[in-house]
């Protein structure tokens, strides 16, 4: 009976902190930074002169009538720079919004949001670069924790003698999301670089799918459905809704504020099926799947209150990002195992 109370209290407590977070997520804020006159007066001027202060924007070419230029400059500057598509426009923002930034820092006034992102510092190509680099160190550890577990089905399990197939009955739904894991982490990392219209959707487009199929994932292995016509019943509503939204994001309107509430939810959805097996289940490595459902609420929490950023290069988003390496390692460590625990179970069934 007390350990029943116990995970009635862990239950509550998950709960509790994702209805917050879920509510929080809810809570649109506008922007600031771009309803500033001041900052809207230096991109005009900006555009039209090519110039902030002393310096010159070379994106803006000002041609003899002192008219802004509709090309833009980026198709002149080299290979690896064309791709990021910096343009009078992006550049302008981007200047005077960091001017404006030191201004309210010199009146110690906090930072503001501009277009609906907070003001955070590029370096060099990279217009994100602690978030870019951190979803490329969790892409690696996506790879390494996906190949590990590719070998040691392979070649360290015993495989099955008439079909040389793994006995673990998901192997097949682990590589699917290993796969998706590694896709969704890659243009997170060309997103953090650079945000132009079709990164943001491909970024947007291969979280949800993600995060869709880890819903889908979770509900397969918590119920330990094996047979396909129990999966497909299970898999099919999810990938019809996730397809959906997506289709709604590339070829509607990439709502990212929409995309937000629905990642929140499925992220929620699939935080307490993982938490609530991991409270019932014996699983030798159910306090791996507690500390990453843990893990899970704070980095929603913390998504959902859209921390400012700190010395120009954190925010509240790039927290999230780093919290996510040390849960992508002990994700696949739990696979590892779970599929270690289920083949030696199936065989001393066999014997």
């Amino acid at each position: 009976m007390m350990g029943l109370g116990r995970k009635a209290s862990l239950l509550l407590l998950l709960l509790g902190l994702l209805t917050t977070a879920f509510a929080a997520a809810a809570a649109e804020e506008a922007s600031e930074g771009d309803a500033d006159p001041l900052y809207r007066s230096c991109v005009e001027e900006c555009q039209r002169t090519g110039a902030l202060k002393e310096d010159s924007i070379k994106h803006c070419i000002v041609p003899t009538d002192d008219q802004p230029a509709d090309k833009s400059w980026y198709a002149h500057e080299p290979l690896y720079l064309q791709w990021k598509e910096w343009n009078c426009n992006s550049e302008c923002r981007y200047h005077c919004m960091m001017e404006r930034e030191e201004e309210r820092e010199e009146l110690n006034l906090g930072p503001v949001k501009y277009h609906g992102k907070w003001p955070l510092k590029r370096a060099s190509v990279f217009q994100e670069p602690f978030s870019a680099a951190l979803s490329a160190l969790t892409l690696l550890v996506q790879f390494n924790g996906w190949l590990s577990f590719f070998l040691l089905l392979s070649y360290k399990l015993p495989l099955r003698p008439e079909t040389q197939a793994t006995y673990y009955e998901y192997t097949g739904l682990w590589h699917i999301y290993g796969l998706l894991a590694m896709n969704s982490w890659f243009w997170s990392a060309i997103y953090h670089s650079c945000d132009t219209a079709w990164t943001e959707k491909l970024y947007f487009s291969s979280t949800a799918a993600f995060l869709g199929y880890s819903l889908i994932l979770a509900i397969l292995r918590t119920s330990s459905l094996r047979d396909e016509a129990s999966r497909v019943m299970v898999a099919a509503p999810i990938l019809a809704f996730v397809t959906t939204h997506i289709l709604y994001l590339n070829f509607y309107d990439l709502n990212k504020g929409l995309n937000t509430k629905v990642c929140t939810a499925i992220s929620i959805a699939q935080l307490l099926v993982w938490a609530l097996w991991a409270a019932m289940t014996r699983h030798p490595s159910r306090l791996k799947i507690i500390f990453v459902a843990l893990g899970g609420i704070l980095s929603v929490f913390l998504e959902a209150q859209d921390v400012p950023p700190r010395w120009g290069y954190v925010d509240g988003h790039a927290v999230c990002l780093a919290m996510a390496i040390p849960m992508s390692y002990l994700w696949w460590s739990f696979a590892k195992e779970d599929a270690e625990m289920r083949t030696s179970a199936i065989m001393k069934k066999k014997r």
